[in-house]
C-alpha cells in the first residue's frame, strides 16, 4: 500500500515537472526578439510567407519581413548585410553554372523543389521529350504541331537571368541547353508569380516553374519523357528535375534567425504546412 502510494506521488511530481517545463520552453521561446529580413528565391517565398507566419505567432516580439527578387539576390543581400536570410534554389555557398560561391556564406537546407515545365491549356500537349524541350526553348522548334500538340506557334515565356528556377530547369530539364534570347514569341518575366500569370493569360505559351504555383485549369503541368512531376517520382528518382532550397547565412545563423530556420527544418513544420504547399520534406530525400 505505502509502495504504491509512493508510486503514486512520484508520478504526480513528474507530471508537474513536464508541465513547468513545458511552460518553461514556451515562456522561453515567447521571449526570443529581434527582427529578420529575407529575400531572394520567388520558388521558396510561399514556403517563407507561411513559416514567418507561423513562427511570428509562437514568437511575437520576432519581426519578419520576406521579399523576392531572384534566387542571386539572396545571397547578394546578406553579403551586402540587407538581409539576414537569402533564399536561394541551389547552394550559393558552392561554384555554380554561370554564378560563383557566395564566400563565407553558409547553405542551410530548407525544402525539396520540384519544378516543372508547364504549358498553356490551348498547347494540346501532355508530355514532352527533352530533345522537344530543348528545341522548344533554344527557338529550334516553333510551332505545337511538331511535338504533338495544336497547330500554333509557341510563345516562350523565361525566367530573367539570375533566377534559381532559370538555373535548375536549364541545367536538369534542358541538359545545359542555351535559351533563346529574343523573338517574336518569346517573352522574360521576374518571378514565378509572374510565370504563373504570364503561361495561364497567354493562349499557346510554355515555361517552367515549382510546383506550388500550379493550380486551376488554365496550366497544366507536363510529363518529361513521360514521367510527371510528382512528389512520388521525385523521392523514387525517376523525375530529376527539382533541387534542395537553402537558406543563406552570413556564418552560422545565430539568434531569432536561427531560430527561424530551426522552425522550418523541424518535423512539425516539413511533415505538416510545407508538403500543403507541395514542397517535400527534407527527410523524404535521405532513403
Amino acid at each position: 500500500m505505502k509502495a504504491k502510494w509512493f508510486r503514486n506521488i512520484g508520478l504526480a511530481v513528474m507530471a508537474v515537472s513536464l508541465a513547468f517545463g513545458s511552460v518553461s520552453a514556451a515562456s522561453a521561446a515567447s521571449k526570443l526578439s529581434g527582427s529578420i529580413v529575407i529575400n531572394g528565391s520567388s520558388a521558396l517565398l510561399p514556403l517563407t510567407r507561411q513559416a514567418a507566419n507561423e513562427f511570428k505567432k509562437l514568437n511575437p516580439k520576432v519581426k519578419i519581413s520576406a521579399s523576392s527578387a531572384g534566387s542571386v539576390t539572396g545571397p547578394q543581400s546578406v553579403r551586402k548585410g540587407i538581409a539576414d536570410i537569402g533564399a536561394c534554389d541551389w547552394d550559393a555557398s558552392t561554384d555554380v553554372p554561370g554564378f560563383s560561391k557566395f564566400t563565407g556564406q553558409v547553405a542551410n537546407k530548407v525544402a525539396v523543389i520540384p519544378f516543372a515545365a508547364v504549358t498553356n491549356s490551348s498547347a494540346g500537349v501532355s508530355n514532352l521529350t527533352t530533345s522537344q524541350l530543348q528545341g522548344i526553348f533554344s527557338g529550334k522548334i516553333t510551332n505545337w504541331k511538331e511535338v504533338g500538340g495544336n497547330d500554333a506557334d509557341i510563345v516562350v515565356v523565361n525566367r530573367a537571368f539570375g533566377s534559381g528556377t532559370r538555373v535548375n530547369f536549364q541545367l536538369k530539364a534542358l541538359n545545359g541547353t542555351d535559351f533563346m534570347t529574343k523573338g517574336k514569341y518569346y517573352k522574360e518575366v521576374k518571378s514565378s508569380g509572374d510565370m504563373k500569370t504570364a503561361v495561364e493569360t497567354t493562349p499557346n505559351a510554355i515555361g517552367y516553374i515549382d510546383l506550388v504555383y500550379v493550380s486551376g485549369s488554365k496550366m497544366k503541368a507536363v510529363s518529361i519523357n513521360n514521367v510527371a512531376p510528382t512528389e512520388a517520382n521525385v523521392i523514387n528518382g525517376s523525375y530529376k528535375v527539382w533541387s534542395y532550397g537553402y537558406y543563406m547565412t552570413k556564418g552560422q545563423p545565430t539568434g531569432a534567425v536561427k531560430a527561424f530556420i530551426d522552425y522550418v527544418q523541424s518535423a512539425k513544420f516539413q511533415n505538416g504546412s510545407l508538403k500543403k504547399l507541395k514542397f517535400i520534406p527534407l527527410s523524404a530525400m535521405k532513403k
